[in-house]
């Protein structure tokens, strides 16, 4: 995993993005986010396990597995929403970004890679990219596992969406952890 915050220049957001100014975990802790690294399986089976976490699947996102529908999938992933529900990955294979705002409305840029599983809190607005880095190659393949049923339900950022409750909660949260 490496953090920094985007760049903001126009162009591929399947690039890197990388303002050389980099985020540290601690940055990213503040802000809700937890990483892990986790070698194996087993690892994330123990984390599943302490968060109650009780269901997973497997998503592949790539042209050649995705067909017609990859553009539109990735489209949809890199408009900013929330979720109601944390949004948790463990990255088995390929890699990609996920952003997140900071407190200061700024991207924060997560690289994820093989072994990396990152926990994004219910609230927070956020995006994610899959990574052209390898030769052309567009590849990621992750688990994603649910406190309850499985469910991935996006909330596009709007005026709307800025009054949920799960954004205020979230909003709430950073604030008592900031005064604490």
């Amino acid at each position: 995993m490496k953090a920094y915050f985007h760049d903001n220049i126009p162009g591929d957001e399947r690039l890197d993005h990388d303002s050389h100014r980099p985020v540290t975990p601690a940055y990213l802790t503040s802000l809700g986010v937890i990483h892990h690294t986790c070698p194996s399986i087993s690892d994330v089976n123990t984390i599943a396990e302490e968060r109650s976490y009780k269901n997973r699947d497997e998503i592949t996102v790539s042209p050649g597995v995705m067909g017609e529908a990859y553009e539109g999938k990735v489209k949809m992933f890199q408009e900013e929403h929330l979720h109601e529900d944390e949004e948790i990955r463990y990255i088995l294979d390929g890699q990609g970004f996920f952003d997140v705002r900071s407190e200061g409305n700024e991207w924060v840029r997560i690289r994820c890679e093989k072994g990396d599983l990152l926990v994004l809190p219910a609230g927070i607005y956020h995006r994610f990219t899959t990574d052209a880095q390898n030769v052309g190659i567009v590849y990621i393949k992750a688990v994603r596992l649910f406190k309850d049923e499985p469910k991935w339900t996006p909330l596009n950022r709007g005026p709307e969406t800025d009054g949920n409750a799960h954004r205020k909660t979230y909003l709430e949260s950073r604030a008592r952890a900031v005064a604490a």
